[in-house]
């Protein structure tokens, strides 16, 4: 049996070796490591769309757009102009009205004018101006709807019915009427919205 002695000398070396064992990677894990990613930043909040302000519109319940004006509307009915409904951004100092003919046989012919409409939605029911509304002369010189009523055998003719946005209030020369108060105004529009009808004799 070995002595005490030396007993002691081979478990001091047993623990030596083991120890170095262990700081060998016996137990822990001394791999070198990737530093840890930077912590996620919260994505920035997306930017806020600036609010596309409402388009201009105008319809009419007498009539769709590119189809026939009902013959009440013309000069071989009443007279008087159709029921129309419309909308406008608040936001505009306010809207006018063209009436006009493309294919009137002297040039483009204007029916009704009127200026001064207010802006956001409205609607006239048959034979009404919008309300508020001022009207100029047309192309015969005379305030007021002249309705449809082209020369007997010219074909069918287009009447525009234009709704237009004005940033300020209109302010047009002394006098201005039929075509040149109708190319001003849409010359200082910013915005519009057409309904197109025909009619033909």
């Amino acid at each position: 049996m070995p002595s005490t002695p030396h007993r002691i000398a081979s478990i001091a070396a047993a623990l030596a070796i083991l120890v170095v064992l262990t700081g060998c990677g016996g137990g822990g894990d001394n791999r070198a490591r990737s530093p840890s990613p930077p912590a996620r930043q919260p994505a920035s909040p997306a930017a806020t769309a600036t609010p596309v302000a409402d388009p201009v519109s105008i319809t009419s319940p007498a009539f769709a757009d590119g189809a026939p004006i009902p013959v009440r509307y013309t000069c071989q009915g009443d007279n008087i102009p159709p029921p129309l409904a419309w909308s406008a951004p608040s936001s505009a100092a306010e809207l006018a009205l063209v009436v006009d003919d493309t294919d009137a046989p002297g040039g483009l012919f204007v029916h009704w004018i009127v200026t001064g409409i207010a802006p956001g939605p409205g609607s006239t029911a048959d034979g009404q101006t919008p309300p508020n509304g001022h009207t100029l002369p047309n192309s015969t010189g005379n305030d007021g709807y002249f309705a449809p009523c082209p020369p007997p055998g010219s074909g069918t003719h287009h009447y525009r019915f234009t709704m237009y946005q004005l940033p300020a209030a209109l302010q047009l020369p002394t006098g201005s009427a039929g075509v040149q108060a109708a190319q001003a105004i849409a010359q200082a529009a910013t915005a519009q919205a057409r309904l197109t009808g025909t009619f033909q004799r």
